[in-house]
């Protein structure tokens, strides 16, 4: 079955909200106890064991969006599945496109599986910074980030992604890189940032500065922006009702902790934060955000944020 029409492609054109996961990284390393070299999730794919770990995790999340009646956005576990990751963990250039192309593989398995007419399913390929994500390390130019991300996007796009996210982006360079190379091959994309607590990116620019700069220079904008691995506290000041670019935030993959970059990249521990808490402080952007559709999680969150963010969003998103 597949129902996913032209609408639902894109979460954002989709008349309904669309669940996502949770931190798959931290729930692997935290409540599982696995090893993840290099918080590098897509090593799993390469035995059946760890294929089944992730369509188990995976299949869960998709369950909650039968539960509550939205759409769900599959994020393949590729976040670290670019050249300068791979290469640390001993893959080739041939292994790592497979492995590309295998996580791709699966989000359509669970897909196929899952999706109902009432609850339409989205694969997305993600695309990881090719440095830190909480630093703005290995910095390219422009040229630079395209040539080096647009292999792993031609990869998503011919294994059949309904686009391309990249995540934890951190300065402007590499995320507009990512938007030329999807545009050369006429491939959706989504760009999300991660913001500090001052609602800055680690460079120091304004959320509304590089919303503003990629909509104007891209050679094709992005289909819509989300924010990731930052807490509401963090960015909530930077949000301003009525302003035009809020318009472009169409997701929300928030962390569970308070805590800085620095103190989480610090802390030997996880720290949970409140899930309801969080629930409730999605719904109160929800205002802010008018544009708002996808409802996912970070760093430390896990099936009861997400839970807790459903009942505190999904009804109020329906009936804006």
């Amino acid at each position: 079955m597949n129902p996913t029409t032209t609408a639902t492609r894109l979460p954002h054109l989709a008349s309904q909200p669309f669940l996502s996961d949770g931190g798959l990284e931290t729930t692997l390393v935290f409540h599982h106890g696995m090893e993840l070299p290099y918080f590098a999730a897509f090593d799993l794919l390469k035995s059946g064991e760890g294929r089944a770990i992730l369509h188990d995790y995976y299949h869960r999340y998709a369950s909650m969006a039968h539960q509550y009646g939205t759409g769900f956005l599959l994020e393949s576990p590729t976040w670290r599945a670019n050249p300068e990751w791979a290469r640390r963990m001993g893959y080739s250039l041939k292994a790592l496109d497979q492995a590309n192309r295998d996580a791709i593989g699966l989000m359509h398995e669970i897909r196929e599986g899952m999706e109902t007419p009432a609850s339409p399913m989205v694969i997305s390929g993600c695309v990881g910074p090719r440095g830190d994500g909480y630093q703005p390390s290995a910095r390219m130019s422009v040229q630079e980030a395209k040539d080096y991300h647009g292999p792993q996007l031609q990869c998503y796009r011919d294994a059949g992604a309904d686009f391309g996210s990249a995540i934890t982006m951190n300065y402007l360079e590499e995320a507009l890189g990512i938007a030329e190379a999807a545009a050369a091959l006429e491939f959706p994309v989504v760009i999300s940032f991660t913001l500090e607590t001052d609602g800055r990116l680690p460079t120091g620019h304004s959320l509304s500065e590089v919303i503003e700069i990629l909509d104007a220079q891209a050679s094709q904008a992005p289909a819509y922006y989300m924010i990731n691995c930052a807490h509401p506290t963090h960015f909530q000041q930077a949000l301003k009702a009525g302003v035009p670019w809020m318009k472009r935030i169409g997701g929300l993959r928030t962390n569970a902790s308070m805590r800085s970059h620095a103190e989480l990249d610090a802390s030997p521990d996880l720290d949970a934060g409140n899930p309801e808490e969080l629930g409730r402080q999605h719904r109160d952007m929800l205002d802010l955000l008018p544009c708002l559709k996808v409802f996912g999680g970070c760093c430390g969150t896990d099936e009861r944020h997400i839970a807790a963010i459903a009942q505190s969003c999904i009804t109020a998103s329906v009936t804006r």
